[in-house]
């Protein structure tokens, strides 16, 4: 019956969904019936390490039980309600968040997801300093919605161009120097310098706002050299330009602190957030605004609004989650794990393998960069990716790949065996293709 349920859920999933970022045809997706901290299983019981959470997002693992309890009875309580009303549980769920924002961050707007956030910062941006253009690298994702996937550097933003005033820039990533550097300390200086001129060519005058993934994640988890961050903010002052961090994807512990900028001296005039605010038990994203900005918007309306705006079930998911992840020591956890077994486990796993280039990241957000040649540094092929991906769900693990890369993402909660077991795993699924000849 078990075997059957697992059949159904494939044969409705190929007959009926449509998949995102994908050719529909073809399509053989792992079943997931259900899940419990760093597994998830099947209907027949088949159990699976989830080293992608999800889509990077199930920060505090799959069903904690104190997320689940507070969504269960705020539904009891009140399922739902506009966003042009006070309720204690929205305004609860923004005060968690603004006390682990840096000083001098006032109010929360929330959205439905990360996209919408990023859409609605690059609008408070553009209202407040009266400017048009947006700065963004050429490695980032920030969504799929209009603005938000213009912002975006990577080749999706090439079939959805409809929005206005988008510029983009390289940011540092020494593995593939733009800039011909041999240290981060090169890369640092370049980069910022690179910059510099871009803001300089388009006319300050011209410019919102500098938008920047503090560590790029689907380009790469590729974490800004020391120094980096701190000397866009430094521009961004010298030019009169606000700066906004999207810390969607690397927020809410994934690098083993609360945001990622906080381990690279900056402070920005927005965050957006999403994902790990909640780890997804119910859709939720928003923007963190700075005292000035939300001042604009005192006795002047702000134009922008979603039906479902901080709504009570996410709101509740997002106190319970925040406080389980303070009190349970989760962001420690994720700190702690990737010094001492992921970061050590993956160099382990390149002193091996000559398929991987590189090894970058922090907590429990790591990329291994895949090559055919060590010293071209030329990128696998599909192919590869491909059949590496096979071999990993085929031994039990569920990988998040992009391009040539496996990004090592499991829930902060990942425990030290979880991760031996993992490494394992990567280990013989690497010394498979690499048998193949990849």
């Amino acid at each position: 019956m078990t075997e059957d349920l697992d059949a159904l859920a494939k044969e409705l999933d190929r007959e009926h969904v449509f998949h995102s970022w994908s050719a529909q045809a073809g399509l053989d997706l792992p079943v997931i019936a259900g899940g419990s901290g760093t597994v998830v299983w099947d209907h027949a019981g088949r159990r699976m390490l989830d080293f992608s959470s999800q889509l990077v997002n199930v920060n505090i693992g799959h069903q904690h039980p104190a997320v689940v309890e507070a969504i269960r009875a705020q539904a009891a309580e009140l399922a739902t309600i506009g966003p042009a009303t006070a309720n204690l549980t929205r305004g609860r769920a923004a005060e968690r968040i603004l006390s682990h924002a840096p000083e001098g961050f006032t109010k929360v707007f929330f959205t439905n997801g990360g996209a919408d956030a990023i859409e609605n910062a690059i609008r408070m941006a553009r209202l407040h300093t009266g400017r048009d253009t947006i700065l963004s690298t050429y490695r980032s994702y920030h969504g799929n919605t209009g603005a938000a996937i213009v912002a975006t550097g990577d080749w999706r933003r090439m079939p959805n161009q409809f929005a206005r005033g988008h510029v983009h820039f390289f940011g540092p990533y020494l593995y593939r120097t733009e800039f011909w550097a041999t240290t981060p300390e090169e890369e640092c200086a370049r980069a910022l310098h690179h910059l510099e001129r871009v803001i300089q060519s388009e006319g300050p005058a011209t410019i919102a706002a500098l938008l920047l993934e503090s560590i790029p994640g689907t380009a790469g988890v590729i974490v800004p050299p020391p120094g980096y961050l701190a000397g866009v903010r430094a521009l961004a002052d010298k030019y009169g330009l606000l700066l906004i961090l999207d810390e969607v994807m690397a927020g809410f512990g994934r690098t083993g602190r609360w945001f990622a900028f906080d381990g690279h001296d900056v402070v920005p005039d927005l965050i957006t957030f999403a994902k790990g605010v909640n780890s997804g038990y119910v859709p939720v994203g928003g923007v963190i605004i700075s005292a000035p900005i939300a001042a604009t918007f005192d006795d002047r309306v702000f134009p922008g609004g979603l039906t479902y705006s901080g709504h009570p079930l996410a709101a509740a998911s997002i106190v319970a989650a925040l406080d389980a992840m303070q009190n349970e020591g989760i962001v420690e956890n994720a700190r702690r794990v990737g010094v001492d077994a992921i970061g050590p486990g993956l160099r382990a796993l390149a002193e091996k393998h000559p398929l991987i280039g590189e090894v970058r990241g922090e907590g429990v957000f790591w990329a291994l960069e895949l090559v055919a040649d060590r010293d071209t540094r030329e990128p696998v092929g599909a192919d590869v990716i491909g059949r590496l991906k096979k071999e990993l769900v085929a031994r039990g693990l569920l990988p998040f790949t992009a391009d040539n890369r496996i990004h090592v993402v499991p829930p902060c909660v990942v425990t030290d065996a979880e991760v031996e077991q993992a490494m394992a795993i990567y280990d013989e699924a690497l010394t498979s293709v690499e048998g193949d000849g990849h």
